[in-house]
């Protein structure tokens, strides 16, 4: 009986040391969300079949920036992932597709209503913007793009609600 409890004492300890161990920098620390747009004056079927027309209210949005003004926008994908503390997070808002994809990692201590970012834009496994940015809850980051089928990428990045 004593060889038992022993065994149970060890197997106990040895548990509680290996949740000790868990890497501080996997905790997820806020949670972003990217959109992609697609933006064009020719035709809008070139951004393919996902390619949904965006709100009014989107569109209204785009139009007040002149860098943005286009004919057509659609809405390609979305993603939200949590942002770890000292690790990359990546958004596939076009999964399972991995032609567009955002990389971000914590720039400091975010809180629910900002936060730095280093982000990065990959296009087709190459990695076309890279930037530094400040988050503020409420307000996305709206980034022009680079060229693709004919039109222009558009990528917006926010800080998502905790309920979303």
């Amino acid at each position: 009986m004593r060889r038992r409890q022993w065994l149970f004492l060890v197997f106990g300890v040895a548990v509680s040391h290996a949740s000790a161990l868990e890497d501080p920098g996997k905790n997820k620390i806020s949670r972003i969300a990217v959109q992609v747009y697609y933006a064009t004056n020719g035709n809008p079927a070139s951004a393919g079949e996902r390619g949904e027309k965006v709100s009014p209210e989107v569109e209204a949005r785009f139009r007040n920036v002149k860098s943005l003004r286009f004919k057509h926008y659609r809405m390609l994908g979305e993603d939200i992932q949590p942002l770890l503390r000292s690790y990359d997070s990546w958004a596939q808002p076009l999964q399972p597709s991995d032609e567009i994809m955002v990389r971000m990692e914590a720039a400091g201590v975010p809180s629910a209503k900002d936060t730095r970012l280093d982000l990065e834009l990959w296009l087709a496994r190459k990695k076309t913007v890279k930037m530094d940015v400040h988050l503020k809850g409420g307000c996305p980051l709206l980034v022009l793009g680079p060229e693709w089928r004919g039109g222009r990428l558009i990528v917006s990045v926010a800080l998502a609600p905790e309920g979303k």
